[in-house]
């Protein structure tokens, strides 16, 4: 089984004392931000990942989103450069680059490079952005999914055709050939992470791409989408293994469990209930009023299933310390404890790859770090020698 880490890298200040009632303000101006702990949290970070590489972690996982404290990753390319420079094994997974709003002939020259600065270790991700980053640089939420698909057309034949001419609804090259290309050929691996609309699933079973079996942590959802996937990947001439599967987990190694909730849970309540609908529309129905996604995106899950696909933001900010005690979906507490927990949810979806994440509310430094090494020490090593070896019900 491979371990990835993944790091939203979250502005390192608290800032729920700014809350207006339950949100933060939009936008958040300039006057809130103080460069030193923005330089002080990107150092923090990048000492992190050294510490992941030489700890024997698989690789580290980096995203992109913009205008909001959530995460510092406005370019994830910039920080898998620098990554690349401070680490020496660990794979540098681009967990996405948003193919919306962005020009897809300067991303695949980015990624290009990246691959040949870090020697080969890129996995390249790519996403459609949450409605927050369309609002922002003004794409409309209906052309989303048209421009991310157009965008990946472009990447691909960047990356692999000798030279290469491209005229469509959004973007139009002529006779293109870019240098540097990729390190790994015919380019580098590709993930997709997956929310659960079908479109995406869709996608993904067409290009054989690896995915995220949906954000939200309810066993039957991620089963659907896993059914689902393996219909799309046949449909396509594809056919599923559990190296197909990325399981996101939220981890924290303590003596104990309530030991866990006491010292982790005020960060996960900070980052439910303050960073993660900053700005952002997380309901279903407002996403589909909006053109983001579509009415029928979620027919495929079982309608016992579909209430856990509504994202109804008042549910994260009015989160309480009890909520993350009652969450059996967190893997938290003893070291054996949060093995099993990982080894029987990989199980469960067959997972050959799990995506951790041990800070998303800014935790203070060290006792992010003292997490990479007590789970590093304690728990990776008996994930690396396990192996899932089937998806339930691909037979």
């Amino acid at each position: 089984m491979k371990v990835f880490a993944f790091d939203l890298l979250p502005y390192g200040e608290h800032l729920g004392h700014l809350r207006e009632g339950t949100e933060l303000p939009w936008p958040l101006p300039k006057k809130h931000f103080d460069p030193k702990v923005a330089a002080k949290t990107y150092e923090e970070h990048l000492q992190a990942w050294t510490l992941m590489d030489e700890l024997g972690y698989d690789g580290i996982g980096f995203n992109e989103h913009h205008t909001s404290p959530y995460g510092l990753m406005n370019s994830p390319n910039l920080m898998v450069a620098a990554a690349a420079q401070r680490t020496k094994r660990l794979k540098l997974l681009v967990y996405g680059n948003l193919l919306p709003i962005h020009d897809p002939l300067r991303l695949a020259e980015e990624l290009a490079m990246v691959d040949c600065l870090s020697n080969g270790r890129l996995i390249s991700g790519f996403a459609r952005g949450i409605p927050r980053e369309h609002n922002v640089y003004q794409v409309s939420m209906k052309d989303s999914r048209p421009r991310f698909e157009e965008s990946w057309e472009i990447i691909k034949r960047a990356w692999t055709e000798e030279a290469f001419s491209y005229e469509g609804v959004y973007w139009t090259y002529k006779n293109v050939a870019i240098w540097p290309r990729p390190y790994q050929q015919p380019h580098p691996p590709v993930w997709l992470p997956v929310t659960g609309s079908k479109e995406t699933i869709q996608f993904a079973g067409r290009e054989g791409m690896p995915i995220t079996p949906g954000l939200v942590p309810h066993l039957g959802v991620r089963h659907d989408i896993v059914n689902y996937y393996a219909q799309c990947l046949n449909e396509n001439g594809h056919k599923i293994t559990p190296d197909h599967l990325i399981l996101p987990a939220d981890v924290f190694v303590a003596d104990s469990r309530p030991k866990a909730v006491k010292q982790a849970g005020p960060y996960s309540l900070y980052f439910n209930q303050t960073l993660f609908s900053h700005g952002n529309i997380t309901e279903a129905s407002l996403q589909q009023q909006q053109g983001y996604i579509n009415s029928d995106a979620y027919d495929y899950v079982r309608p016992e299933n579909r209430p856990f696909m509504s994202g109804n933001r008042e549910n994260y900010r009015n989160m309480t310390i009890e909520d993350v005690e009652r969450n059996e979906n967190l893997a938290w507490g003893p070291a054996d404890e949060v093995r099993d927990r990982l080894l029987e949810s990989a199980e469960s979806v067959g997972a050959n790859i799990l995506l951790i994440s041990f800070n998303r509310g800014a935790m203070p430094n060290d006792m992010f770090m003292e997490q990479l090494r007590r789970f590093g020490k304690e728990v990776l090593p008996e994930l690396q020698a396990h192996e899932v070896k089937t998806v339930p019900g691909s037979d």
